[in-house]
């Protein structure tokens, strides 16, 4: 394979994680259209946060480039859960009204912090899972969209520790092609497995095989 060849298959898988996100990021605002404000108020998945602001949380995340993720780790020296906080406050608005009305204008956008792009579908497909099961809301994702968030996490502990919770296990979907490891089984959806593996324990209940008491006890 050419140089060009290879610059032309690392654009095209570019531009298709981003469709991906894309469509994501627009089938979550699907889903929270016409949701009563009081709703929004829900805790989510992700510790301590409320479904609203994790709402927010993925806006900010598509409103940073890497200069401004960066001047706000300065200005919050280093501190980046202060960091966090204090993007996601900037996106909130007045209303939840205001807070869907957010992220919908983002829905689009390639902009984004100094993460890998991979990371940042993880973000997307987590982040809305962490947001919809709570809600009692349920979506249908993309195998192969849910199989490269998989196969992304597996090899990685940056953003999340992911790598470090399944070493030791063997992880097999159960609807699709995603399989990792060796060890004690641990068998699901994909995205049962995605979940359960970014630290989401109440996934476990739909996880099944001799590694499942293990991998839910790296949870803490």
């Amino acid at each position: 394979m050419t140089d060009q060849q290879r610059g032309s298959t690392r654009a095209d898988r570019r531009n298709d994680t981003w469709a991906r996100i894309h469509a994501e990021r627009a089938a979550l605002a699907t889903d929270l259209t016409g949701l009563p404000a009081q709703r929004f108020a829900t805790p989510s998945l992700c510790a301590g946060l409320t479904v609203r602001e994790v709402l927010a949380h993925l806006t900010a995340a598509a409103s940073l480039n890497g200069w401004q993720w960066f001047a706000g780790v300065v200005r919050c020296r280093f501190d980046f859960d202060k960091q966090v906080t204090m993007r996601l406050n900037e996106q909130l608005g007045a209303d939840p009204a205001e807070t869907l009305e957010r992220f919908r204008a983002v829905v689009t956008s390639r902009t984004k912090p100094p993460l890998p792009l991979p990371a940042m579908l993880g973000e997307t497909i987590v982040h809305g899972e962490d947001i919809r099961r709570p809600l009692g809301l349920r979506h249908a994702y993309p195998i192969g969209t849910v199989t490269r968030v998989a196969e992304y996490y597996r090899e990685t502990d940056q953003v999340v520790v992911a790598k470090g919770r399944i070493g030791g296990l063997r992880l097999v979907a159960t609807d699709g092609p995603f399989a990792s490891g060796t060890g004690p089984l641990v068998s699901g959806t994909t995205l049962a497995l995605t979940m359960a593996m970014t630290g989401r324990g109440t996934y476990c209940d739909e996880l099944s095989g001799a590694g499942v008491p293990i991998l839910r006890d790296r949870m803490g």
